[in-house]
């Protein structure tokens, strides 16, 4: 998936690690994991864990994070590949027997279904069901906020709008454009594309854009948090977004049929609706349950000195290289941010320096101007304005008054919120408001994305949001998130929260899909990066850093940094 790779096992909290991954749900560094090793790992007890959320949802095509994703495919969902959990990871078959046949230069793709997958009330998962677990994603009045590059690859006409002319399975319309284009031959699936799609099974392991789905289980966009398992775990009662739920064990789950999952605990339990700072102090209290407790989140900064000054925790304790690039998105069809002189000038004050500090400092995070990860052959090193990284808000006010734009000018800018995040963009807010802005920021706790993603947030003037590749080039970075065709909707903008619709982009994206040269492939994606960026499409602040901590009794901890970069749930134990 990625270039680098950086064997970081467990290091001393303080020591500086290079940034080597990169993925929304996927990367190439190598796993890395703490002194637990596989033989001490056996099956038994409970696994809990910890997260702030409330939790984006359980529905696979409807899930674009990449704990999600991870989860999901490591407890209840197989996807048709997958990654490996070896001290190198790499990609392998998972719900098909091997990694795919292509030919037509990338335009088909063919995959056998292996015939010992169930569901879990027994049923066998067929060929019928990946294909229309795929179907799901064109529904997009009800399905939402999961990747598109379907609706953009598969051979499927388009309407006059751009939109694809197949519907989804739900109102049917266009269901013979979608048979035409995913076949079933009894187990063989094969799919045709209208352009090449060469690492699609790359696709296929890092998101669930073909996992399987029942039809006869399938409640639409009512699925969000009822899934129905084809992994070694199912949902025990209902799962609550703010509270979490509990895993058990799936009856019809056959360790010998699915050798990537060791499944180790009896159950495991998903906490929602904790403070990350608590979370924190509760692992490293290390007391009870907790003993027992991983967390998805990263560490917070004001609790890494006590991380570094507590007894025995550098021994569960990991600073890992992070697939994420944090980044605000105008919002280009607010009455402010319509501008490009605007936009321009909010680029130019944002102080990426400060954000870094209120976020931890060095060992967190590092700056950036591009949307692609520094570690990617699609990153180009860029200026758009030629703002330092301190922001340069005396340059951003002329910018203004050169354009005729009153100041102060009133924004709206919204983001995550948390206790750290709140001082990061107060931080930010200081040098924005110098540059000649009065930025009102408005944190969001609950389903953050699905939220901000809503028309009810069409009125807000920039947005925080963070991104890593899916796996290692720009065509996992630039059309998820700038290709208005398709994801800009009556319904959501899916990934594009600012609304950005640019012409010359999306030709730009549709040439670059066509270079058969991979490194000038990747250049190309380079260029589109920087060209929204001088646009004011996008202003990239910096490329994450991972901090983890885990309970005492966990057992085989690591973390897969083709897979999203957080804890495996594949392999660890608490036995």
């Amino acid at each position: 998936m990625m270039r680098t790779k950086k064997g970081a096992t467990g290091v001393a909290l303080g020591a500086v690690v290079a940034l080597a991954a990169a993925a929304c749900s996927s990367g190439t560094s190598t796993s890395t994991g703490s002194a637990s090793t596989a033989a001490m790992a056996a099956k038994g007890g409970t696994l809990f864990i910890l997260n702030l959320g409330p939790h984006n949802g359980l529905d696979v095509q409807q899930s674009y994070v990449g704990a999600d994703l991870q989860t999901a495919n490591r407890m209840y969902s197989r996807f048709l590949t997958t990654y490996s959990t070896d001290a190198e990871p790499k990609l392998i078959a998972d719900l098909a027997t091997d990694l795919g046949t292509m030919s037509d230069g990338g335009k088909t793709w063919k995959f056998t279904i292996v015939n010992n997958a169930k569901w879990q009330d027994g049923q066998a998962v067929t060929c019928e069901d990946v294909k229309y677990g795929g179907s799901r994603t064109f529904a997009t009045d009800k399905i939402s906020n999961g990747p598109t590059y379907t609706l953009q690859f598969l051979d499927i006409p388009t309407d006059a709008d751009g939109s694809s002319a197949y519907k989804g399975p739900y109102a049917g319309t266009g269901q013979e454009h979608y048979d035409k284009a995913v076949t079933c031959s009894g187990s063989t699936l094969t799919l045709k594309f209208k352009t090449p799609w060469a690492d699609f099974n790359q696709a296929t392991a890092s998101l669930g854009i073909f996992a399987p789905a029942r039809k006869d289980k399938d409640q639409a966009d009512k699925s969000l948090f009822a899934p129905f398992s084809n992994g070694p775990y199912m949902l025990e009662g209902a799962f609550d977004p703010a509270k979490g739920g509990t895993w058990v064990r799936n009856p019809n789950w056959d360790a010998a049929s699915d050798p990537v999952r060791k499944a180790y605990p009896d159950k495991i339990v998903d906490v929602e609706g904790i403070q990350p700072e608590t979370v924190y102090q509760r692992l490293l209290a290390d007391g009870g349950d907790d003993k027992a407790a991983i967390t998805f989140g990263t560490a917070p900064p004001s609790v890494l000195p006590t991380i570094a000054s507590t007894a025995g925790a550098d021994k569960r304790t990991m600073n890992v290289p992070a697939p994420y690039v944090d980044y605000v998105q105008p919002n280009v069809t607010t009455p402010a941010m319509s501008n490009p002189k605007v936009r321009q000038a909010f680029a130019m004050a944002t102080n990426r320096d400060a954000y870094i500090t209120a976020n931890g400092g060095p060992q967190v995070m590092i700056p950036t101007y591009a949307l692609c990860n520094k570690v990617l052959d699609c990153y180009k090193d860029f200026n758009p304005f030629g703002a330092p990284t301190a922001g340069d808000p005396e340059g951003a006010k002329k910018v203004l008054a050169d354009a005729g734009v009153t100041t102060p000018l009133n924004i709206t800018v919204v983001y995550r919120k948390t206790a750290t995040r709140d001082k990061a963009f107060a931080a930010l807010k200081e040098t924005w408001d110098k540059g000649g802005f009065n930025v009102t920021l408005e944190g969001i706790t609950d389903r953050y994305y699905r939220t901000i993603s809503s028309p009810a947030m069409k009125t807000k003037d920039a947005f925080y949001a963070s991104w890593g590749a899916d796996w290692p080039s720009g065509s996992t970075n630039m059309p998820p998130l700038f290709d208005s065709r398709v994801n800009l909707t009556e319904t959501s903008t899916n990934q594009d929260y600012g609304y950005y619709a640019n012409d010359a982009v999306n030709k730009a994206m549709d040439a670059a899909y066509l270079i058969p040269d991979v490194a000038a492939r990747e250049r190309a994606w380079a260029d589109i990066d920087e060209m929204i960026s001088k646009d004011g499409g996008v202003i990239p602040l910096v490329n994450q850093k991972f901090t983890f901590v885990h309970g005492s009794s966990v057992k085989n901890f690591q973390v897969n940094s083709l897979f999203g970069g957080y804890a495996d749930l594949a392999v660890i134990a608490v036995k």
